[in-house]
């Protein structure tokens, strides 16, 4: 879209997933850069909440907050 930046490519969630797995098996995974430093890598859920909180939309209430039952209508 034009006059919008475009996002920087990250790292796909599969590779996310694949970490999270083996440090659940308690192995002590780390992501390096060429240099040897440890990167953090972001979640994907802090883009999302960091994109909402940009346009304006509150992603703290729950989805069916003040719905009514059948049984109150």
């Amino acid at each position: 879209v034009k006059g919008e930046n475009i996002p920087e490519p990250g790292i796909p969630e599969s590779f996310k997933v694949l970490i999270k797995e083996m440090q659940s098996l308690c192995l002590n995974v780390e992501v390096l850069s060429s240099d040897g430093m440890s990167i953090e890598m972001r979640d994907t859920d802090e883009d999302v909440f960091r994109a909402a909180e940009e346009l304006g939309i509150d992603l703290s209430r729950r989805p069916n907050e003040g719905a009514m039952n059948v049984e109150e209508i």
